[in-house]
């Protein structure tokens, strides 16, 4: 029996989408992430996201990434779900909530006639102590701080969205050597759960430019986490305002950090293809 599979991507930044309840289970999510995400032997992703009931609120969803690993959250598959929940008739409201290993996340759906066009996401309240990222070290925040690679020092400035960011500061986040910095900060030893990387490079107080190294995925085009990490980092060393814009390799995400305390992100969600995969 196959298995039906949406692929869909948030500014390139791209998941297969799987609906699956108690009648449908799947076995091994972890194996079958790295199966079908394969860039050559599968259907081509940075990882599954599980459709799922859920007893708290309208929708659950679990992340797999390319790797196998399970994601606590993620952004840009967040407003991807959203948007395939309302199309498919699977809810008729516009705002609702989706539970997530990172906490619940509520959405916000922007619509043109039936057709989501824009989707804002509360990823909630962050966290900046050390112990909170997680990441090892004396208590407080890590802002700015050396990082020893071996051959060279980063600083880094660090956030948990429901997921763990570390940040580093450049003069042009395009030009980075990410496969090799990336997956060196990534699996540090002062990061237990290893961390997700973004690169930044400040426009000016309003906008950034942002590449990341994803926790589990390695280099991806866009990550609403990712985005809000760095956004976080930008901010508590004052660098920008409390709501910017994000600038990615195919778009842009807006980032607020509202009054309320809460984490505001929104942008777009495509949708690419529908497809079966053999089980």
């Amino acid at each position: 029996m196959s298995i039906t599979f949406t692929k869909m991507h948030g500014l390139g930044n791209d998941y297969l989408f799987i609906e699956t309840d108690k009648n449908s289970p799947i076995d091994d999510p972890a194996a079958l992430s790295k199966a079908m995400s394969h860039r050559h032997l599968g259907a081509g992703s940075d990882g599954i996201i599980l459709i799922m009931p859920s007893d708290e609120h309208e929708f659950a969803m679990r992340i797999f990434n390319a790797d196998g690993s399970e994601a606590e959250t993620c952004g840009n598959g967040i407003r991807c779900f959203a948007k395939y929940c309302y199309e498919r008739g699977l809810i008729n409201k516009t705002e609702f909530v989706i539970g997530t290993g990172g906490g619940p996340n509520a959405v916000e759906l922007t619509l043109d006639g039936n057709t989501v066009v824009s989707v804002r996401s509360n990823m909630g309240q962050p966290k900046f102590d050390r112990a909170d990222i997680p990441m090892e070290g004396p208590a407080g925040q890590v802002i700015e701080e050396d990082l020893d690679l071996g051959d060279q020092v980063l600083k880094v400035t660090c956030a948990n969205i429901g997921n763990p960011h570390a940040v580093v500061f450049v003069d042009d986040a395009a030009a980075v050597n990410m496969r090799v910095l990336g997956p060196k900060v990534e699996t540090h030893h002062a990061f237990p759960q290893r961390t997700n990387v973004e690169f930044v490079n400040i426009i000016d107080r309003q906008n950034i430019a942002m590449r990341i190294w994803e926790r589990g995925s390695g280099i991806t085009m866009a990550s609403g986490s990712g985005s809000c990490g760095a956004a976080l980092a930008a901010m508590i060393t004052d660098r920008v305002d409390r709501k910017i814009q994000v600038h990615l390799v195919y778009g842009e995400l807006t980032i607020e950090w509202a009054e309320d305390g809460f984490v505001y992100q929104e942008g777009p969600a495509t949708e690419v293809y529908t497809g079966q995969w053999p089980s």
